[in-house]
């Protein structure tokens, strides 16, 4: 007798259940500030990825109004009827922003990373053996990407060089196409990846060299243009992918790179070819964002100042940060109860931070990731402090 489907995904998730590893969604209604409503209580958010406070900014309101007057929706594909001016505009302005010949706005994030590199590792583009050697901590959506590809990646260690050359001495020989993925801010450890060292290496053995940026543009590099601008750089990475939805405030992404890769994508990546394009009223406040950007040097130290603070004071407890060098602070407690405990102590003292737990994160390093923002306050933070101290002593 065939089981039901619905049995089996009930069993499943008691079975997360019992592993404190099941999820629910719970709304949290913006308020002023970095402050959330959630079931009634008034709770300062550190978990948002704006960093900068742009998503509520009235230039970008403004911005994304004048959009919307186009139309609410792009109302087609990019290749039938919806590249929009604003498409183009906007467009140009990340290739000024990240030094590259060429740029295509896109979809979420998610569906960008997935859909450029099942694109890229096509047997027309990639060859019969292509070899991919990915940062064990990639996005997830990197890895459904290469799944889409039906390519199985070889990892190497984290932020490990000297391990990503061993193989690629070892492996990269007879492959007809070698990529090398990274992010430069990894979204859960909030470190950094070493792009001078990877760039050096991917020219020395012929690597096309794909950065995921979604963390860093905005925040970090020349004038907030991502650590893939960084002058030892700039113009020297293969793909840079970015978001709109973080630092910048809005939704959506990119793929940065030359114009012969964009013609490929604009070609063959699925998920841009069959995806209405971005909603013209995304594309403005992005546009604007990006023309905000150099202005926004108070507002990016403000939030790595803050973010500096946050570590110094977990150290002081004894809660482990990892590597952290960024606006993303990891607070790490191992099991997933006692993140889940964290989360629920903090939230008892008016602090939004949900436990992060495997498989986002590896097993065993079960956290509390706090996104630093420069719309938080001095009192912002000190209210976290003072939360934190209300767990006791933890191990690292």
């Amino acid at each position: 007798m065939t089981d039901d489907p619905r049995s089996r995904m009930a069993r499943a998730l008691e079975a997360l259940d019992r592993a404190s590893r099941r999820r629910a969604l719970a709304p949290a209604a913006p308020l002023d500030g970095m402050a959330v409503e959630r079931d009634g209580r008034r709770l300062v958010n550190f978990a948002s990825n704006d960093y900068l406070g742009l998503a509520r900014d009235p230039r970008l309101a403004k911005a994304a109004a004048r959009g919307a007057a186009l139309g609410t929706g792009a109302a087609s594909s990019r290749l039938v009827s919806g590249t929009l001016p604003a498409h183009r505009r906007l467009e140009r302005a990340l290739c000024a922003l990240k030094g590259t010949g060429a740029a295509l706005a896109m979809g979420p994030g998610f569906q960008t990373n997935a859909g450029a590199l099942a694109a890229l590792l096509e047997p027309e583009a990639a060859g019969d053996a292509p070899l991919v050697l990915a940062d064990r901590q990639i996005h997830a959506s990197m890895h459904d990407g290469l799944r889409l590809a039906g390519v199985r990646p070889r990892r190497f260690r984290h932020n490990d060089l000297g391990h990503l050359q061993a193989l690629l001495e070892q492996h990269g020989p007879g492959a007809s196409t070698i990529l090398v993925l990274t992010e430069s801010v990894f979204s859960m450890d909030g470190d950094r990846a070493d792009l001078p060292g990877m760039v050096a290496l991917a020219r020395r053995h012929g690597a096309f060299l794909y950065v995921d940026e979604a963390h860093a543009t905005g925040v970090l590099g020349p004038a907030g243009a991502g650590l893939c601008a960084e002058p030892e750089v700039r113009g020297r990475v293969d793909l840079v992918m970015g978001t709109f939805s973080k630092a910048l405030g809005g939704y959506g992404a990119f793929a940065a790179t030359d114009p012969t890769v964009a013609d490929w994508l604009v070609n063959r990546c699925r998920s841009f070819l069959y995806s209405t394009a971005l909603p013209p009223s995304m594309a403005a406040a992005a546009l604007k964002a990006v023309e905000l950007l150099p202005g926004l040097e108070p507002r990016r130290e403000r939030a790595l100042r803050l973010a500096e603070r946050l570590r110094a004071a977990l150290a002081r407890m004894g809660i482990g940060t990892l590597a952290s060098s960024t606006q993303i602070v990891p607070a790490v407690f191992g099991a997933d109860a006692d993140a889940l405990a964290a989360a629920r102590i903090l939230g008892e003292h008016g602090v939004l931070a949900p436990a992060i737990r495997p498989p986002t994160v590896p097993e065993g390093t079960a956290r509390l990731r706090f996104s630093v923002s420069a719309g938080h306050t001095d009192e912002n933070l000190d209210q976290l402090l003072q939360a934190l101290a209300a767990l006791g002593r933890v191990s690292a």
